[in-house]
């Protein structure tokens, strides 16, 4: 029953997505594609002014259902968040938020919205192509 429930909760994530989207001049982009499943997953996230909140984050691009869900659900965890807790989140948090056992493969897709984020929070603001719509 609860996996039920949990495999509901990720289709809806990838019917209608929260945050889906990008943002103009954000303060940290990353980008990270998934060549096993196709997906592609681009991550923005605005700061407060003082640069210690997130008051934005987006995510745009394509994928599976693993992987457009799992962003969503990332993006609806981090928004409102310090900086710092962004910072600590890991990669079996992520997981967490999926709910259901995963293959090798799947684990992959699950982790591509994390690892844009990694490269957001590496690279900071720096020029990146579109992400595929």
């Amino acid at each position: 029953m609860a996996y039920d429930m949990y495999q509901e909760r990720i289709l809806q994530h990838y019917r209608n997505p929260k945050n889906f989207g990008q943002i103009e001049h954000p303060d940290f982009s990353g980008e990270e594609s998934n060549p096993l499943c196709g997906d592609h997953i681009r991550l923005d996230l605005r700061l407060d002014p003082t640069k210690e909140k997130v008051v934005e984050i987006r995510f745009s691009g394509d994928g599976c259902a693993i992987s457009m869900a799992s962003a969503s659900m990332l993006t609806q965890k981090l928004a409102g968040q310090p900086l710092a807790a962004v910072e600590k989140f890991t990669q079996d948090d992520v997981l967490e938020l999926v709910g259901i056992p995963l293959s090798p493969v799947r684990v992959k897709c699950a982790l591509t919205g994390f690892a844009a984020l990694g490269r957001a929070l590496h690279r900071g603001a720096q020029p990146t192509e579109p992400a595929r719509a």
